[in-house]
Formats: structure tokens, C-alpha cells, sequence
């Protein structure tokens, strides 16, 4: 909550999240408005996993609704995801899935991602069902996903949208921007176009979506949280 409070700069029009618990099942929350709206919905409630997701929405495909706002989730809501960008292709894509039995809740391009994932898990393992998913995709994404069938693996990607992993102590924190994880870390590394990140509690690797392994640079954030936010810039 306090990463995705660093980014209000940005303008949004409504947030959500989930969380993979302990338990195995998935406790999600969304609000339209300011994350003050959604720090009220959540209210009091204990989240007791250590895997989870958070966005604030600028909507640009369907209104400004809770169920447009994301985390998305598939048919079945084992695969979660939040998204940055525009799928292009989406409608073209949507009745191709729709043909093949799957249902939507949302007006939203970002959920057909969580479908196309979901239909390539009846062959492939998670990592590359994303992958091969994201092959069909035109368009622009900054994306973190998870599967409650998966708990100790975070997925993130990138095409045109800015993202990034933190490195902490014993934790990975993927952002949009470095404002997000300053406060746990200032050790990041940046995703380039075409790349995904698979990260676990033990150890990150990043690829391209032809599964060639990338080597990256570490990179020392040398400015603070009160800097970043001095004067909006």
C-alpha cells in the first residue's frame, strides 16, 4: 500500500489488489477512487501470504468500475495479474477465446492476458504459458503475475512500459518506477523490452521470450525517497 501510494503522482481513477495467502487461497480487494478508498474496504482485515500484487488503474478500455479495476484473474482465478500499457490486438484475441469456452468479467484488455495464460497451462508449465502468451500480444505491458498453483514464483515483463525489480533483503519488489521500492532497496534491476523476470524467494532470471537467458546489471538507486517526491519532481 505504501509503494503504490509513491506512484499517486501519476493520476489514476481506481486501485486494487491481491494477495496469495498462506492458506492457498487468494483474498483480492478493489475500489474505485483514491487508495484511501481502497485502504478503507481492506479496513482492519490480516493478509498472511507473502506474495501479492497491487495497481492503480488509468482506464482506458471499459469505465471506471471495482470490476474493471485490476488485479484480473482467469476463469478458474488461479492465474492473477496487473498491467500497465495497452494490448492492441485484445478484441481480436477475446473472441478467439471466447470460442474456446472462455467467459470474461470485465470490459478490460488486461484480462484477455490472464485467459491466453490460463489456455496455454493445459500444455506448458506457468513460466512458459506466460511466455508463449505473450507472444500473441501487440501492443504495450509492464506486467506482474502470479498462479495460486505456483506460490513461491513472481513473473514480471516488459514491452514499451517501464518496470524494474528491487532487490531486499531476502524479498523482490517489481514497480513501475524506483519511488515504488525505495524504502526496502536501493539495489534494482531495469527489464528491457522483450524481457520477463522469474522470481522466486531464492534467486531472480531474466529472459527473452524465445528463452534466451539474460545477464543484467545491478543498478544503485544514489537518491532517497524524500528526494524523489521533492516538488513533484
Amino acid at each position: 500500500m505504501e509503494g503504490i501510494k509513491n506512484l499517486e503522482y501519476r493520476g489514476y481513477d481506481s486501485a486494487g489488489l491481491a494477495v496469495l495467502e498462506e492458506r492457498g487461497a487468494v483474498s483480492s480487494e478493489k475500489a474505485v477512487g483514491r487508495i484511501a478508498a481502497l485502504e478503507e474496504k481492506i479496513g482492519s482485515r490480516k493478509f498472511s501470504g507473502n506474495l501479492g500484487i497491487i495497481h492503480s488503474r488509468w482506464a482506458t478500455h471499459g469505465g471506471v468500475t471495482e470490476t474493471n479495476a485490476h488485479p484480473h484473474s482467469d476463469c478458474q482465478g488461479r492465474i492473477w495479474l496487473v498491467h500497465n500499457g495497452i494490448v492492441e490486438n485484445y478484441k481480436e484475441l477475446k473472441e478467439k477465446l471466447k470460442e474456446t469456452g472462455h467467459s470474461f468479467k470485465s470490459e478490460t484488455d488486461t484480462e484477455i492476458i490472464a485467459h491466453l495464460i490460463e489456455e496455454e497451462l493445459k500444455g506448458y508449465t506457468f513460466e512458459d504459458a506466460v511466455r508463449l502468451a505473450l507472444q500473441k500480444i501487440r501492443g504495450t505491458y509492464g506486467l506482474a503475475i502470479f498462479s495460486k498453483d505456483k506460490p513461491g514464483v513472481l513473473i514480471a515483463a516488459r514491452n514499451f512500459s517501464p518496470l524494474l525489480f528491487g532487490i531486499g533483503n531476502g524479498e523482490y519488489i517489481v514497480a513501475s518506477d524506483a519511488s515504488a521500492v525505495l524504502k526496502h532497496t536501493k539495489q534494482v534491476i531495469y527489464l528491457d523490452d522483450g524481457e520477463m523476470a522469474v522470481l522466486t524467494p531464492n534467486e531472480h532470471k531474466v529472459y527473452d521470450l524465445g528463452r534466451n537467458i539474460h545477464e543484467k546489471e545491478l543498478h544503485e538507486i544514489e537518491w532517497s525517497q524524500e528526494e524523489a517526491q521533492k516538488g513533484g519532481h
